[in-house]
């Protein structure tokens, strides 16, 4: 067995990121992910930059170990075949704007006629309801209106900012992923299966809330203008590079006045507690800059990781993937794909002792898996001749008979 999700059958119609991501982290845990796509199309994903045999890197890091099928939904036929593809699955997923599933029909009354107890998964940006529900959304439009990015800008009276990375839509596909992990429990122990809805909205209030929303906790507390805690952030700038330092303890900052030798800040009534040093944080960190100018980066590693004091270099990309922690813990992996060569990604984060996760094989060509899967379902082989004559599966990339 290879993985503990080996066994499970998952049908995945999502396309661009949160959905296939959330999909990919499933089969790293050794489901069986099945990416319909459009013939001679694909998930657009495949058409960004950065390629390599007609298959772009992002690609190929948030769709290995699944299989592709090609089929046309618009078909009839094809929208028969989906269903008969669901009937063999535990989960159905898809993340069509709200009313367009339906439409093409694989929505729930659809694929439960043939799956009846399926876990039928809905990914979208505002969920079912309300004004928004139609709206086209993207990561950024996320990130604006859930008050992500004046989090990012530290306080109300910046300008707001995006984060520069695809938070809310990499965050919906963890959730995702939690949440159906979870359904599928249920269903273990109930036999029943449900329709499972989130959206990147409500993925990122939910993490949001957890510690950025204080001042919102308390219904009958009039909200005021969100300050910045500080407008410094906690990179600083060394002789020679960057890095971070963070402390909270009390035994933290005598370890930082040790480190950076500057015994008369603990007589400093500033700095005396932590409250006190909350409060004066602008001052703190100023201070704290002011020193770390003076010495190399490595110097002041060593330094503060003597007395104990949370550090860290900021690290360039290029300079990730070969840190000694990183290479210990064996994060970073090089497989040989088919048809990209060889490709450097992240594993797995999650280790499983009993059932370890195992790489089956890289993201899939567009159809590549047409036969294979389809004969898996009953088709034979003149069906199959017939199915990708009259258009309803594609002939991209056709297994020799």
């Amino acid at each position: 067995m290879s993985g503990p999700l080996s066994g499970i059958r998952i049908v995945d119609m999502t396309t661009m990121l949160s959905g296939p991501w959330a999909a990919m982290i499933l089969a790293d845990q050794g489901a069986d992910v099945i990416k319909v796509e459009v013939p001679g199309v694909g998930d657009h994903v495949r058409s960004l930059g950065n390629q390599r045999a007609g298959m772009s890197a992002m690609f190929l890091n948030i769709n290995r170990n699944k299989r592709s099928v090609s089929v046309d939904v618009k078909n009839p036929e094809g929208r028969d075949l989906v269903r008969r593809l669901a009937s063999t699955a535990d989960v159905f997923m898809q993340n069509f704007r709200p009313g367009v599933v339906d439409r093409l029909g694989v929505g729930e009354t659809d694929i439960r006629k043939a799956a009846p107890e399926i876990i039928y998964t809905s990914i979208s940006g505002f969920g079912d309801e309300g004004p928004w529900v139609g709206k086209p959304v993207y990561d950024p439009i996320i990130q604006a209106v859930s008050g992500l990015t004046t989090v990012q800008a530290g306080s109300d009276a910046e300008r707001p900012r995006l984060i520069r990375t695809v938070l809310p839509d990499k965050l919906a596909a963890v959730t995702v992923s939690q949440a159906i992990s979870a359904a599928l429990i249920s269903k273990l122990r109930t036999g029943k299966g449900q329709h499972l809805r989130i959206s990147m909205l409500d993925s990122v209030l939910y993490f949001l809330w957890a510690s950025d929303m204080g001042a919102q906790t308390y219904p009958d507390k009039e909200v005021s203008h969100q300050e910045a805690a500080s407008f410094i952030d906690l990179i600083y700038e060394t002789k020679d590079g960057h890095m971070t330092v963070a402390v909270m303890s009390n035994k933290e900052w005598v370890g930082l006045t040790k480190a950076l030798e500057k015994p008369d800040w603990l007589a400093d009534e500033r700095f005396a507690t932590p409250s006190a040093r909350d409060q004066h944080v602008n001052e703190r960190l100023i201070m704290t800059q002011e020193v770390l100018k003076s010495r190399n980066t490595a110097e002041w590693m060593a330094r503060l990781e003597a007395q104990d004091v949370p550090c860290a270099p900021a690290l360039k990309r290029s300079e990730v993937i070969n840190h000694p922690q990183v290479l210990a813990s064996g994060t970073i992996v090089e497989t040989q794909h088919h048809a990209a060569g060889r490709l450097r990604q992240a594993r797995s984060p999650a280790r499983f002792a009993g059932t370890p996760s195992v790489h089956r094989r890289g993201a899939p060509l567009l159809g590549e898996h047409n036969d294979e899967v389809l004969r898996e379902v009953g088709y034979s082989q003149a069906q199959l001749d017939e199915l990708r004559a009259s258009q309803v599966i594609g002939s991209e990339n056709k297994a020799s008979a």
